[in-house]
């Protein structure tokens, strides 16, 4: 596949005015829109690259194969193949949710296309693995989840929206998530949905070598502070910062203080490669 059909392959969108690039990854049941509050505040310094993932969003639905995206490492292949089909090299990546994961396997296997990881609510593990790892579930409740997918899907999104998204005093977004969730091929987001939280990458953690930015909300019921935490304690050069907002999608429910912390995060980084290019 050439670096154009790539590019169409993933609705790829290009923009900005910067040298260094900033790959903005969406978390399950989204793409590339929910960053919409966030991503133009960063336009003006940075060359920015939005995309879905394959079977998401406005993605060419004819590429979806689910051997290749049974497990998170394909949707990892996506991420790089847009690397390569743009020629970055030392890109800043922020991840959402499940997208952070795919973020760290993408840098495992090509660090050079990164500088930096910017994750936020990452988990390498949404299911309890009691009395070691808590990160949020039982696999009951997961099942159940999955279950309901194949007998209701708008069922299964109606009641999974406002759990995602928190903030019940503002139910217009959960109910954006929701038709987000609504987008999707039931049978595409089902496949996604196991292969999001039935995985297992604790053991990956480790051979993350690019440096990381951990925005962790303060109340988040699909990724509890110890998995966060969990994270932060297995990745070395992982920075930890814990959110005044709350629920799972603070880039759409408090996106002035998710821009606020990447952008302290980002002057940081210009701090320091600065004083490193004058000693």
């Amino acid at each position: 596949m050439d670096s154009q059909q790539i590019l169409i392959r993933n609705n790829v969108k290009v923009r900005g005015f910067g040298s260094k690039t900033l790959i903005f990854v969406h978390g399950f049941g989204c793409d590339q829109n929910m960053w919409r509050f966030v991503a133009p505040a960063f336009e003006e310094k940075y060359k920015l690259v939005l995309f879905d993932f394959v079977g998401s969003g406005k993605s060419d639905m004819q590429a979806y194969n689910p051997y290749i995206y049974h497990d998170l490492n394909g949707y990892a292949q996506d991420i790089l193949d847009i690397c390569s089909a743009l020629e970055l090299k030392n890109a800043i990546l922020v991840g959402h949710s499940v997208g952070a994961t795919i973020g760290m396997l993408a840098s495992i296997q090509r660090s050079e296309y990164f500088d930096r990881l910017v994750l936020i609510g990452p988990s390498a593990r949404y299911l309890n693995d009691l009395p070691d790892y808590i990160g949020g579930f039982e696999r009951e409740d997961l099942m159940d989840l999955l279950d309901l997918m194949d007998q209701n899907f708008q069922g299964w999104a109606s009641y999974l929206a406002p759990v995602i998204m928190g903030n019940t005093d503002r139910p217009e977004l959960s109910q954006d998530l929701e038709l987000s969730f609504c987008a999707t091929d039931p049978k595409v987001a089902r496949r996604f949905a196991e292969a999001t939280f039935l995985s297992d990458y604790r053991k990956e953690l480790g051979k993350v070598v690019v440096p990381s930015l951990i925005l962790q909300c303060s109340d988040d019921v699909i990724v509890p502070m110890e998995a966060g935490a969990y994270i932060h304690q297995q990745m070395k050069g992982s920075e930890f910062r814990l959110m005044d907002a709350t629920g799972h999608c603070p880039h759409v429910s408090h996106p002035d203080e998710t821009i606020r912390l990447i952008s302290e995060y980002l002057a940081s980084i210009d701090s320091i490669q600065e004083s490193e290019l004058h000693t």
